[in-house]
């Protein structure tokens, strides 16, 4: 769909302060992807002239995030509300543009339909301002929408200010809008700030365009959960998992079986063929990509890897970017670290037994070498292969060595000290170390002997009569 006549603006200038992060609201993530990305990405489809994001706390990071995706950024800096943002978008909207569309940063759940629907209905009904609005069990805490019995849009009435007949009212404000700019401009340019807080709000151009009898509507989202913002934890939590029950449903509908759905997390990239089978707690992310038929089994995780068809991935493994041929195996328990190849019909853990704690030592300060291991290759346990190496087919290694050079093919690779047994040694050490133990335990001192005063009296007594005597 073309949309040259409208350009949409996201207003991701705030920090966020109820998520308690120094990270900028916007940034953070839900369903695999950051908010204001699945916002944008929403946005793209509708081929508008431009997508302008309003940047403000951490400009720098958000805008990073957002020039890949194709959209310019204007900066609020100070911030001073929602209409604010719009009028400093402003000077990026081209002259040309009628209409613009204007979306929260932190709403990544809404659809390029309702979008599209939003931007349509807008253009029909000749309205100045068009409302997405959504109906909700529970409204507390939002805008309400009053309407006119024509239905058009009496007023948007914050929560604190409804009256009791309008405090049963269902519907509320997604703060999601359609402005006609003509009309909008010259609402925003004479709002002055009315608040505690002193900036302008989009709600206060809404009701300036009323007072003036502009027309002003709402559509109703087919879906209230696309309206849902990200202001905590819990908001974030809720909004991760209305994406990953989308995306698992759409895999299923693409003929793949999920057991136990809500203990499966898919990412938002991730793409998988027909008649495969995902059972409970498994992690598929990034950009995995998964052929046909395959089967991954309990617990296994896989990040970025490429699976062709018929692949089995046993209980409780993991795949870091690698490729996995027609037919492959690996675990259970294994780890397939980033780069590797396993050839067609491989297996880790079969045919080719690779021993628990075999590390590929493939980093040499600079480059990151390759390890090539044949068919039907033993490699005991613990033993580090050195990159770049390789092992022939039918080669062993013995448990415990240090391989740094080629393993010709059938041949056994050994690198390790050679054993040595000495009888008697450790009950000949035992006795030692309890010597020393005793040789360095503290001796008790000795106490001195003091002469009674009694005994020095009576010495005294017969040296005074022999004295005397003399």
């Amino acid at each position: 769909m073309a949309n040259s006549d409208f350009v949409i603006v996201i207003l991701g200038a705030g920090k966020g302060t109820r998520l308690k992060s120094s990270l900028a609201k916007v940034l953070h993530r839900a369903g695999g992807r950051s908010l204001v990305e699945h916002v944008v990405r929403a946005c793209q489809p509708l081929k508008a002239r431009e997508i302008i994001a309003v940047v403000g706390h951490q400009a720098d990071d958000v805008t990073a995030a957002l020039v890949p995706l194709g959209a310019k950024t204007a900066l609020q800096k100070p911030q001073r509300g929602t209409g604010h943002a719009v009028l400093v978008a402003r000077r990026a909207i081209p002259s040309r543009a009628k209409y613009v569309i204007v979306l929260p940063g932190d709403a990544p759940l809404i659809r390029t339909d309702t979008l599209a629907a939003l931007a349509r209905s807008h253009r029909e009904t000749g309205a100045a301002a068009t409302i997405l609005s959504a109906e909700i069990d529970n409204p507390a805490g939002y805008g309400r929408i009053v309407r006119n019995d024509d239905g058009s849009v009496a007023a948007i009435v914050e929560d604190s200010a409804l009256n009791d007949d309008q405090r049963a009212i269902r519907e509320i404000n997604s703060s999601i809008y359609c402005f006609t700019l003509g009309k909008l401009w010259s609402c925003l340019g004479s709002l002055k700030p009315q608040n505690v807080h002193k900036e302008i709000y989009l709600t206060d151009a809404i009701a300036a365009l009323r007072q003036k009898g502009e027309n002003v509507q709402a559509i109703l989202a087919a879906d209230s959960d696309e309206v849902l913002g990200c202001n905590t934890r819990a908001d974030l939590a809720a909004v991760d998992a209305v994406f990953r029950r989308r995306k698992r449903a759409a895999i299923m509908d693409a003929g793949v079986t999920i057991e136990m759905p809500e203990t499966v997390l898919i990412d938002p990239e991730v793409v998988v063929g027909a008649d495969t089978r995902i059972e409970p707690c498994v992690q598929l992310l990034g950009k995995t990509r998964i052929g046909a038929g395959c089967t991954i089994r309990t617990g296994s995780i896989l990040a970025d890897a490429v699976l062709e068809e018929n692949v089995v991935v046993k209980p409780h493994s993991m795949v870091v970017a690698s490729h996995l041929s027609r037919g492959a195996q690996v675990g259970p328990f294994a780890h397939i670290r980033e780069h590797a190849r396993l050839e067609e019909n491989a297996r880790v853990g079969a045919g080719t037994n690779i021993g628990a704690g075999t590390i590929t030592c493939n980093y040499d300060g600079v480059h990151k070498n390759p390890t090539t291991i044949g068919k039907r290759v033993f490699i005991g346990s613990d033993t580090a292969l050195v990159a770049p190496v390789r092992v022939g087919d039918g080669a062993y290694v013995g448990a415990g060595s240090v391989i740094t050079e080629n393993v010709p093919a059938d041949a056994l690779g050994l690198a390790r000290g050679r054993q040595v047994n000495m009888p008697g040694w450790a009950a000949s050490r035992r006795r030692q170390m309890a010597a020393i133990a005793k040789a360095a335990k503290p001796r008790p001192r000795k106490k001195s002997k003091r002469r009674a005063p009694a005994r020095r009296s009576r010495t005294r007594s017969r040296r005074v009569k022999r004295s005397r005597k003399r």
